[in-house]
């Protein structure tokens, strides 16, 4: 059976090893720009944050408008609790389900797929 002190060493070996990985990998980011490139200019913090915050927010927006406005156009409730919409079948009969007929025999196509087992 492993040993408390053992567990303690191996996480801790561990975490140290992942972190001088990450120290490592991130030298070449504090590097200077090369002699022949351009030196860029700093991006204000207004301009970030519209970038990084302001499109995924508008993509937010537009896609929650998608998903309720074709919904309340053709007004049905969408606040969270409402009645649930009465039964809906695309492209079926409009006067409702109760049109439908129903299999009499055996033999009747009448009432679904007529599938056999």
């Amino acid at each position: 059976m492993i040993s408390m002190r053992e567990t303690i060493v191996r996480r801790t070996a561990v975490v140290l090893a992942a972190s001088a990985a990450v120290v490592g990998l991130a030298g070449p980011a504090s590097a200077d720009v090369p002699e022949g490139w351009s030196t860029p200019e700093d991006v204000s913090a207004l301009h970030a944050l519209l970038i990084l915050a302001g499109i995924p927010l508008l993509l937010f927006v537009l896609i929650a408008l998608a998903v309720y406005v074709p919904a309340m156009i053709r007004g049905e409730r969408v606040k969270p609790g409402a009645p649930a919409v009465e039964d809906q079948w695309f492209g079926g009969p409009r006067k409702g389900t109760s049109e439908l007929a129903g299999p009499d025999t055996e033999e009747s196509k009448a009432g679904g797929a007529s599938g056999r087992w």
